[in-house]
């Protein structure tokens, strides 16, 4: 359930908290206080679409930090599938907005806004206008069956999805499959020659990743095998330009005149060394240079069979095993194409097949969805009973499309007769808006066991009722928050009355500040919100008597 909300700098709201309870939570306030910011707040935290408006004046950012109990079981495992591990059996849900975009993040982690709004609706349901206005699209009826349905239905529905996806699939590829015998014979030529191109290639798997490190080891063997070779002519003996050639001339040179001047003595001795140690380096480099080997031709046959390998691999795939995979895919075409009419005979026969399981699929999805129909139906009518429909007929009708979807044939919408005589008519041609709330409302009591939600909240759900019909509503939702947490916002005394804790919205205005403000009520304060709330203007004692005097009657309906 949701244990706690914290918003910041949201339209009105400055900062405000709320610690809600199990049960019905209820939340009023006059006219402009700001309840719809508190519900359009959770639904924000919730994943909903961002608005710049929605910042306070003159704040930087806004927040939004929903903290959730997780007790059920399978709301964790759900919860772990998303990869959301409750922490002491708690995840906190935040959102920080920024302008136009947001931070989301979950129990501290940023996470993508998916993976929030899937982790959302495990956790709660939040119940507005929008919400039941969706009941006038015909998609939304089979939704609500098939929830209702969904441990019969579940099994035969993936299975139905798989058969249609293959359907699908067999029936592109007998599209394809349909070609002149020019094209064909053109196919089988390119292909014969494609196929022949790569076997001839006889490719090893990671063969071209060898190849390559092998092929950056000749060439860094080349390039040292040159330098080498090039240093030992500059220090040799050999050529007119070789180091140890000119030094041999300069020391013969000095040796014939060494007689003449003992000053040379020195200096003949130093190039006397020098000549030593050219020659002993030229001996040293000489045996370096035979212990490098490389071999011209094997360089040469490396370079070409990489070229071999980059040019199929420009052709057929960007890797060597993604070339294998288009030869083996290539070869099953060609197959295919060489023996064509056996080909389309087996796909003809493949797709007879499959369209023959899926419509048995369709089928025994449709019997399901009758079978449950009549009950969720007959669930729904004794709940709108009590919701105040006295004379109403609740039935579904079925129709079958003309074509197959991933969930069937079935083409299902809800109808209904509020008065006696009246012929069942779809509920876009009947229903009000304070009948539609009723409605949903009838629906997700229905769905309440079917779930393993347990926190939802109502936005709006009193829109068009009053009087005897608000008491109902008021009973059915406290039935409701028996089973699971309910949070509403409401103008009505009656559902006020039935709150297990009651939260008052209120507007004020400090140092010139218009500020929105959040405060659980004591018990006496609770009475005079629901005086205010049912004496308008003027609260007398009479009406604060009938306050009084309401919410015992709720603490009464409540045992």
């Amino acid at each position: 359930m949701l244990t706690h909300l914290h918003v910041k700098n949201l339209a009105l709201i400055e900062e405000a908290e709320i610690d809600f309870s199990d049960g019905l939570n209820i939340l009023t306030g006059e006219t402009g206080a700001g309840k719809s910011i508190v519900i359009g707040s959770v639904g924000l935290a919730l994943g909903d679409k961002l608005s710049r408006e929605l910042l306070r004046e003159g704040a930087d950012y806004g927040l939004v930090e929903l903290v959730f109990f997780v007790s059920r079981e399978s709301q964790r495992e759900r919860l772990l599938e998303l990869g959301v591990v409750p922490e002491d059996d708690e995840v906190i849900i935040s959102r920080k907005i920024l302008g136009k975009r947001s931070i989301n993040k979950i129990n501290g982690e940023t996470v993508p806004l998916s993976q929030l709004k899937e982790a959302a609706s495990v956790l709660i349901d939040i119940h507005g206008q929008h919400e039941h206005q969706s009941l006038l699209q015909k998609k939304k009826h089979l939704e609500i069956l098939d929830e209702y349905a969904r441990e019969e239905l579940w099994t035969v529905k993936e299975e139905l999805s798989n058969a249609y996806h293959r359907f699908r699939e067999l029936r592109e590829r007998q599209k394809e499959a349909e070609l002149d015998e020019e094209s064909r014979l053109r196919e089988i030529s390119l292909l014969e020659f494609q196929l022949e191109e790569i076997e001839k290639a006889s490719l090893v798997p990671g063969e071209d990743e060898e190849l390559e490190q092998q092929y950056r080891r000749m060439t860094y063997g080349r390039k040292l095998l040159e330098t080498a070779g090039a240093a030992y002519q500059l220090t040799g003996y050999e050529g007119p330009q070789a180091a140890g050639d000119a030094i041999g001339r300069a020391l013969r040179e000095l040796q014939s005149v060494a007689s003449c001047d003992e000053g040379l003595e020195p200096l003949l001795e130093q190039l006397s060394d020098i000549d030593g140690l050219l020659n002993d380096f030229n001996r040293d480099m000489a045996e370096y240079l035979t212990s490098l080997e490389f071999s011209e031709e094997e360089f040469y046959e490396t370079e070409e069979r990489l070229n071999l390998l980059n040019q199929l691999k420009a052709k057929y795939g960007k890797t060597l095993e993604q070339v294998l995979s288009w030869q083996e895919a290539s070869r099953e075409r060609l197959e295919r194409l060489l023996d064509y009419d056996a080909y389309l005979a087996k796909l003809k026969k493949e797709l007879s097949d499959t369209e023959k399981q899926l419509g048995e699929l369709c089928e025994k999805a449709s019997l399901i969805r009758k079978s449950c129909a009549k009950k969720l139906c007959q669930e729904i009518r004794e709940h709108l009973v009590d919701l105040n429909f006295l004379d109403v007929r609740f039935e579904m009708n079925f129709e079958t499309l003309e074509s197959y979807t991933a969930l069937g044939t079935d083409d299902v919408e809800f109808r209904i007769s509020v008065n006696p005589g009246e012929p069942l008519k779809p509920l876009m041609k009947i229903a009000s808006g304070g009948e539609l709330s009723r409605i949903m409302l009838a629906i997700k009591t229905v769905l309440a066991d079917k779930d393993d939600i347990d926190a939802v909240i109502f936005d709006e759900i009193d829109v068009g009722i009053s009087g005897r019909t608000a008491q109902k509503v008021s009973e059915k939702m406290m039935l409701i928050g028996k089973t699971r947490q309910v949070i509403c916002i409401t103008h009505l005394a009656q559902i006020a009355a039935m709150a297990d804790s009651h939260y008052r919205i209120e507007k004020m205005v400090e140092n010139g500040e218009t500020r929105t403000r959040i405060r659980r009520l004591q018990e006496e304060e609770t009475i005079e919100e629901l005086a205010r709330i049912l004496g308008g203007a003027e609260i007398t004692d009479t009406v604060k008597k009938n306050a009084k005097e309401m919410k015992s009657l709720a603490r009464a309906k409540k045992r």
